[in-house]
């Protein structure tokens, strides 16, 4: 009995990580190429990727800036159009200047773009670059998101590279009903080669 009850808990986990992945590989996600990889960390090229972001008030993004991405992608722009969403769900700046960004399908160009209603709300171009980028799970919280990039700073002077921005980006591919320990959260550093 006992080894139907563990055999029935490890299904369910299994059906409830197939569920999570699906649900996130049903979104279109912004391209990239991978240089290196290494467990956790990668090197990227990212090509220019147009988003919509907007401030948060501070880092927990509960005070209304997704919905206002949201309302975006779901018509409230100058065409009514409604817009795919994507992943990841970038988060940028320190917590008194943070911004909350989608990126926009890759069909999507500059110029035939909806236009933004909300003054709030505005389409912006992501310079392409590389990127240092560190993997990690749980739930969105400052506690994390300073160790994963204490990780990655580290794993980038032993893979030779410098951060040529200063701010890092943080990444969240998942819905917020996806358990924590399947999340995939992502902390992210422009980088290059040292001297």
């Amino acid at each position: 009995m006992k080894w139907l009850l563990i055999l029935g808990a490890g299904l369910g986990v299994g059906l409830l990580a197939a569920g999570c992945q699906s649900t996130r590989s049903g979104y279109e996600s912004a391209p990239y190429r991978v240089l290196r990889t290494d467990g956790d960390f990668e090197l990227r090229d990212y090509p220019a990727l147009l988003v919509i972001e907007t401030p948060m008030a501070g880092d927990r993004g509960d005070d209304g800036s997704f919905m206002r991405l949201f309302r975006f992608i779901g018509g409230a722009n100058t065409e009514k159009q409604e817009i795919a969403m994507t992943t990841p769900v970038f988060m940028s700046g320190e917590s008194s200047s943070r911004t909350i960004a989608f990126v926009l399908p890759e069909k999507m160009k500059p110029d035939a773009a909806p236009k933004p209603v909300d003054p709030s709300v505005k389409l912006s171009e992501l310079p392409a670059g590389r990127f240092a980028v560190l993997r990690f799970g749980g739930n969105r919280d400052a506690k994390k998101e300073a160790e994963a990039l204490a990780l990655l700073r580290a794993r980038m002077e032993t893979e030779g590279l410098v951060a040529t921005a200063p701010e890092p980006v943080f990444a969240y591919f998942d819905p917020p009903w996806t358990p924590s320990f399947l999340r995939r959260n992502e902390v992210m550093l422009r980088a290059g080669e040292k001297p």
